[in-house]
């Protein structure tokens, strides 16, 4: 997974994520998620998940970070965030009753934080008209749904058979982003 994921930093690199402000913040953004692509890979260490969804939390406010540099539209964010949230306070209430104390407070922030960027993604993709961010953003979301699914409702090898094509294309989409 990590030499995997190691694919889409190459991405962003060739495609000259070095060279502008949003560029150097998607990479930021990228790495972090191969941090936390490290940290989830043993199984049953919940001190090591938590440091992955961290790691993974961190790489969700890189991107909205990224997504705000390119000045975000204010009505597509709008409306994204109006289709985006109510289904976030679903996606809580589904998985609040199989959450130990622990991990409560970080799935609630990581939920808010990747909505966050979901809106903040539709907002670049309207104002700079790369529709590819906005299509990154929630193949990524939805590729969480999936590990959420596993993780804490029922492991399934179809949540590995959805979730892992659409984090791949999600962070190959993003990458490739970054291009002048």
């Amino acid at each position: 997974k990590p030499l995997a994921s190691t694919g889409f930093i190459a991405v962003a690199l060739a495609a000259g994520g070095l060279e502008t402000p949003y560029g150097l913040v998607v990479l930021v953004a990228l790495v972090l998620c191969w941090v936390g692509d490290v940290f989830l890979i043993p199984k049953g260490a919940s001190g090591l998940f938590l440091v992955g969804l961290v790691s993974f939390l961190l790489g969700h406010v890189g991107f909205v970070v990224a997504f705000t540099l390119c000045g975000p539209d204010p009505l597509w964010m709008a409306a994204a965030a109006l289709l985006v949230f109510p289904p976030a306070v679903v996606v809580l209430r589904w998985l609040h009753p199989n959450l130990s104390e622990k991990m409560r407070l970080a799935v609630v922030a990581y939920v808010v934080v990747i909505s966050l960027m979901v809106v903040t993604a539709a907002g670049a993709a309207a104002s700079t008209g790369r529709g590819a961010i906005g299509l990154g953003a929630v193949c990524f979301y939805v590729s969480d749904l999936h590990v959420a699914r596993d993780r804490f409702v029922s492991r399934s090898f179809w949540n590995k058979s959805w979730g892992l094509p659409l984090y791949y294309a999600a962070q190959l989409i993003l990458a490739s982003t970054v291009s002048t």
